[in-house]
Protein backbone atom coordinates (compact mmCIF):
# COMPACT_ATOMS: atom_id res chain seq x y z
CA UNK A 1 0.00 0.00 0.00
CA UNK A 2 1.28 3.43 -0.99
CA UNK A 3 0.25 6.56 0.94
CA UNK A 4 0.56 10.16 -0.17
CA UNK A 5 -0.18 12.99 2.27
CA UNK A 6 -1.53 16.42 1.40
CA UNK A 7 -2.58 19.28 3.67
CA UNK A 8 -5.38 21.59 2.64
CA UNK A 9 -7.03 24.22 4.87
CA UNK A 10 -5.61 22.57 8.00
CA UNK A 11 -6.97 19.16 7.00
CA UNK A 12 -4.90 16.07 6.27
CA UNK A 13 -5.79 14.29 3.05
CA UNK A 14 -4.45 10.74 2.71
CA UNK A 15 -4.39 9.41 -0.85
CA UNK A 16 -4.09 5.63 -0.68
CA UNK A 17 -3.34 3.20 -3.47
CA UNK A 18 -3.10 -0.56 -3.45
CA UNK A 19 -4.65 -3.06 -1.09
CA UNK A 20 -5.75 -2.22 2.46
CA UNK A 21 -5.77 -5.62 4.14
CA UNK A 22 -4.23 -7.39 7.13
CA UNK A 23 -0.78 -7.19 5.50
CA UNK A 24 -0.79 -3.39 5.18
CA UNK A 25 -3.20 -2.22 7.91
CA UNK A 26 -0.65 -1.73 10.70
CA UNK A 27 1.73 0.25 8.50
CA UNK A 28 -1.13 2.46 7.24
CA UNK A 29 -2.34 3.01 10.81
CA UNK A 30 1.14 3.96 12.03
CA UNK A 31 1.89 6.34 9.16
CA UNK A 32 -1.44 8.17 9.45
CA UNK A 33 -1.23 8.41 13.26
CA UNK A 34 2.34 9.69 13.03
CA UNK A 35 1.32 12.46 10.65
CA UNK A 36 -1.78 13.40 12.68
CA UNK A 37 0.25 13.61 15.90
CA UNK A 38 3.33 15.31 14.44
CA UNK A 39 1.36 18.06 12.70
CA UNK A 40 -1.37 18.20 15.40
CA UNK A 41 -4.14 17.77 12.83
CA UNK A 42 -7.73 17.10 13.89
CA UNK A 43 -9.42 16.62 10.51
CA UNK A 44 -8.71 13.67 8.25
CA UNK A 45 -9.93 12.93 4.72
CA UNK A 46 -9.25 9.39 3.54
CA UNK A 47 -9.17 9.11 -0.28
CA UNK A 48 -9.96 5.56 -1.41
CA UNK A 49 -9.98 6.27 -5.18
CA UNK A 50 -6.95 4.04 -5.88
CA UNK A 51 -7.66 1.31 -3.31
CA UNK A 52 -8.51 -1.79 -5.31
CA UNK A 53 -9.10 -4.19 -2.40
CA UNK A 54 -10.03 -3.83 1.25
CA UNK A 55 -11.00 -6.33 3.92
CA UNK A 56 -12.17 -5.95 7.51
CA UNK A 57 -8.69 -4.81 8.55
CA UNK A 58 -9.31 -1.67 6.50
CA UNK A 59 -12.52 -1.06 8.45
CA UNK A 60 -10.43 -1.37 11.61
CA UNK A 61 -7.98 1.25 10.37
CA UNK A 62 -10.80 3.71 9.61
CA UNK A 63 -12.65 3.08 12.91
CA UNK A 64 -9.39 3.45 14.85
CA UNK A 65 -8.70 6.85 13.26
CA UNK A 66 -12.33 7.83 13.93
CA UNK A 67 -11.96 7.04 17.66
CA UNK A 68 -8.60 8.81 17.85
CA UNK A 69 -9.93 11.98 16.20
CA UNK A 70 -13.21 12.00 18.15
CA UNK A 71 -11.21 11.96 21.40
CA UNK A 72 -9.47 15.14 20.18
CA UNK A 73 -12.79 16.72 19.08
CA UNK A 74 -11.72 16.18 15.48
CA UNK A 75 -13.41 14.68 12.45
CA UNK A 76 -12.85 12.14 9.70
CA UNK A 77 -14.49 11.39 6.36
CA UNK A 78 -14.14 8.96 3.48
CA UNK A 79 -14.04 10.01 -0.15
CA UNK A 80 -13.99 8.43 -3.59
CA UNK A 81 -14.56 4.81 -2.56
CA UNK A 82 -16.29 2.76 -5.22
CA UNK A 83 -16.92 -0.80 -6.34
CA UNK A 84 -16.08 -3.56 -3.88
CA UNK A 85 -14.37 -1.16 -1.45
CA UNK A 86 -17.52 0.95 -1.13
CA UNK A 87 -19.53 -2.26 -0.74
CA UNK A 88 -17.36 -3.32 2.24
CA UNK A 89 -18.03 0.07 3.83
CA UNK A 90 -21.77 -0.21 3.18
CA UNK A 91 -21.99 -3.73 4.62
CA UNK A 92 -20.09 -2.65 7.73
CA UNK A 93 -22.51 0.23 8.37
CA UNK A 94 -19.61 2.67 8.69
CA UNK A 95 -21.42 5.38 6.72
CA UNK A 96 -23.83 5.70 9.65
CA UNK A 97 -21.05 7.29 11.72
CA UNK A 98 -18.52 8.53 9.15
CA UNK A 99 -19.52 10.80 6.28
CA UNK A 100 -18.86 9.77 2.69
CA UNK A 101 -18.19 12.36 -0.02
CA UNK A 102 -17.99 11.79 -3.76
CA UNK A 103 -14.87 13.94 -4.18
CA UNK A 104 -12.11 15.61 -2.19
CA UNK A 105 -13.31 19.17 -2.84
CA UNK A 106 -16.70 18.37 -1.28
CA UNK A 107 -14.97 16.73 1.69
CA UNK A 108 -12.65 19.72 2.27
CA UNK A 109 -15.64 22.10 2.26
CA UNK A 110 -17.77 20.06 4.64
CA UNK A 111 -15.50 18.39 7.17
Amino acid sequence: MYLEFESKDGKLIVHMSGELDHHSAEEVRNKIDDRLDRDNIGKLIMDFSDVNFMDSSGIGVVIGRYKKLMSKKGNICITKADGSVKRVFELSGIFKIIKFYKNIEEAVENI
